[in-house]
């Protein structure tokens, strides 16, 4: 597996990311310690240096067995972790982005996990009550405090995380390194803003669900197979449609095509969009993630990815579509638009 940098950072991670979140059976499924540690030492061993978790993850047991496996060397890995959710429902305190919970839970995920340096430390998911200034500002207390290294932003809108990046470089704070967002050939709104802002600001990109939910991995065959009305809904179920089963057969297809896995060719195909873009990739197995970790060997032919591309595309909406109509360039730039080269453009 080779390397890559993390956004404007220096750090080097690997090019798949190692999701734990499967890692322990405190939600009914999940892995158990035994299989948790088989899948970890098959990522190492392809060369992953890569591991995300979280402080909620399987009531803490994913932090846990993190924390275990990685102590026999743990600077060779660049940890993340994140806070925000709930670890304690009744507490209003115990969850948000707020300084008072982000002090609380570094220090208890820094116990659980056995170390005393986080090398990347997310906000798991933006609250809307806490003041951008406060979250920054509390970030770089952190790392000047030699807590954390950097700091992340997952599942956050644009101008949250563009004015949070702004205010940082503007008061000389740590700004965010790396954006987690749901990415796949199913979720490829991120592409209107978020990705975007990404490449301006040279963040990082995890993509998690990569294989949209597992819609991608052909396990779904009709809208039927989602449960909806049989009580037994899956996190599948939420994305089924017609669009998303003509997608997964594409990707069956070309799976087919190339002797490979559906699972390999979803995974594939994000590792080949623009930018720096990190697949998350996590299994309740040994063969998920041995199936998953095949995707490195993976490049799609260009006629594929076009197809892909094709099959998947989505409306940007409003403004981009608009701006890309040829009238309104022609208003835009008059007849000197052939003139000159349009490398920044849409």
């Amino acid at each position: 597996m080779k390397h890559r940098l993390l956004g404007r950072s220096g750090v080097r991670v690997s090019e798949l990311c190692l999701g734990t979140m499967t890692f322990g059976e405190d939600w009914g499924w999940g892995a158990s310690k035994k299989e948790s540690r088989r899948i970890f030492d098959a990522y190492v061993s392809a060369g992953g240096n890569f591991i995300d978790t979280a402080i909620n993850y399987t009531n803490g047991t994913s932090e846990r067995y993190v924390g275990e496996m990685i102590s026999s060397d743990r600077d060779h890995f660049v940890l993340a972790t994140k806070y925000t959710l709930s670890t304690h429902p009744e507490d209003p305190n115990r969850s948000g982005n707020h300084r008072k919970n982000m002090a609380r839970s570094v220090e208890a995920s820094l116990k659980r996990l056995g170390t005393d340096y986080i090398d990347l430390y997310w906000l798991h998911a933006w609250d809307f009550t806490t003041g951008i200034d406060e979250v920054m500002r509390a970030f770089d207390d952190l790392v000047r405090a030699g807590k954390i290294l950097y700091a992340g932003v997952s599942d956050a809108p644009a101008w949250i995380v563009s004015s949070a990046n702004t205010l940082a470089d503007l008061r000389g704070w740590s700004p965010f390194a790396g954006l987690q967002i749901e990415y796949s050939l199913i979720e490829r709104t991120p592409e209107r803003d978020l990705l975007p802002m990404a490449e301006h600001f040279d963040l990082g990109v995890l993509a998690w669900s990569p294989l949209g939910s597992g819609v991608l991995t052909g396990k779904y065959k009709s809208l039927a197979d989602g449960g909806a009305g049989k009580g037994r809904l899956t996190e599948g179920s939420r994305r089924l449609s017609e669009k998303n089963l003509e997608i997964a057969r594409a990707v069956g297809e070309t799976a087919e095509k190339l002797g490979s896995s559906p699972s390999r060719v979803a995974i594939a195909w994000l590792r080949q969009r623009p930018g720096v873009v990190i697949p998350m990739i996590g299994a309740r197995t040994l063969a998920q993630i041995e199936d998953n970790l095949a995707a490195v060997g993976l490049a799609l032919p260009d006629e594929d990815t076009e197809r892909l591309n094709r099959v998947s595309a989505i409306e940007m909406g409003f403004p981009m579509d608009f701006l890309r109509l040829d009238t309104i360039r022609d208003i835009i730039y008059g007849t000197a638009r052939g003139q000159f080269d349009f490398h920044r453009g849409v």
